[in-house]
């Protein structure tokens, strides 16, 4: 019997930890359950939690819709107005509108302008042509003042320019940089002298600042064509290039002013005569002296 109890209580000695390893096991699964069915209620009402705040966010673009239609409307007139007033006011000090017709060639008009910049002693019609009292665009007419060529003659003289320099061993980016804007500011200044000229003199004419300032870039060509005969067949072709080129800049600026600063007898050929019309003729005298310029930017340039 004590046997029987002993090997009851070992046996029940033993068996209480298989108890406790069922209970343990039964309690781990329980949790595991009541884990996995607490998960799955989270991943159930998850999806509900996301339709609710997904019907919340999809009602607020609705509510702040007009609010933001209203935002871009504002946005959009406030840039309409600045862009209206920087164009005014750009417009009052660079005729935006003005530019597109000085620019306003083709490469028939480049071929007979530079053919009329050194060849100008063949030519007979000088005027420009109008239609409903606006000058028509430069691709049109051959006499017609444009801004390609001095804008692309001033480039291809810098450019010039330095090869100049440095075939002589003086290239360096400050010197470049000292040719181009001495180059500018004598340029402007002539503009600068133009206007106060004709101010003084009180000449009506049509001859805008851009006018004057095409007219007075032309000569860039010349120079160009001076500076590349100097460096390929050495200083004498450079003067004699540079003084076939002056003089016919000066017959091109005076067959092409006279027009515009002269009275309508001088334009005809006829005798000048009175104070106002010897000063306008000293004056276009003046305007045409581009020779000087055209050896003063150039003689360095070329040994």
């Amino acid at each position: 019997m004590d046997y029987t109890a002993t090997q009851s209580g070992f046996r029940q000695r033993k068996l209480q930890p298989n108890i406790r390893a069922r209970n343990s096991s039964m309690e781990m699964s329980d949790a595991s359950q009541l884990f996995e069915d607490t998960s799955g209620a989270g991943h159930g009402s998850q999806p509900g939690y996301k339709h609710q705040t997904g019907d919340q966010g999809a009602g607020l673009p609705g509510f702040s819709d007009p609010m933001s239609n209203l935002a871009m409307a504002y946005g959009s007139s406030l840039a309409s107005q600045g862009k209206e007033l920087m164009d005014k006011n750009l417009d009052r000090f660079i005729p935006i509108s003005k530019l597109k017709y000085y620019f306003a060639v083709d490469t028939v008009y480049v071929g007979k302008k530079l053919g009329l910049l050194i060849f100008p002693y063949m030519h007979e019609n000088w005027e420009v042509s109008y239609q409903q009292d606006i000058p028509v665009a430069p691709r049109f007419d051959v006499n017609a003042p444009d801004l390609y060529i001095p804008t692309m003659g001033f480039i291809t003289y810098i450019l010039v320019a330095g090869l100049a320099l440095g075939t002589q061993n003086k290239f360096s980016p400050e010197l470049l940089g000292v040719q181009a804007s001495s180059a500018f500011v004598w340029l402007v200044m002539e503009v600068l002298a133009v206007l106060l000229s004709l101010y003084l003199v009180t000449v009506n004419t049509d001859l805008t600042t851009i006018d004057l300032l095409a007219f007075a870039g032309y000569k860039y060509v010349g120079m160009i064509v001076g500076v590349v005969s100097g460096l390929l067949f050495g200083r004498p072709a450079y003067y004699l290039s540079l003084l076939w080129c002056c003089a016919a800049i000066f017959v091109f600026m005076i067959r092409t002013l006279r027009l515009k600063l002269l009275s309508e007898a001088a334009a005809e050929g006829k005798l000048v005569r009175g104070t106002r019309n010897q000063l306008r003729m000293y004056l276009t005298m003046a305007i045409a002296a581009q020779p000087i310029f055209m050896y003063w930017l150039t003689f360095h340039l070329v040994r």
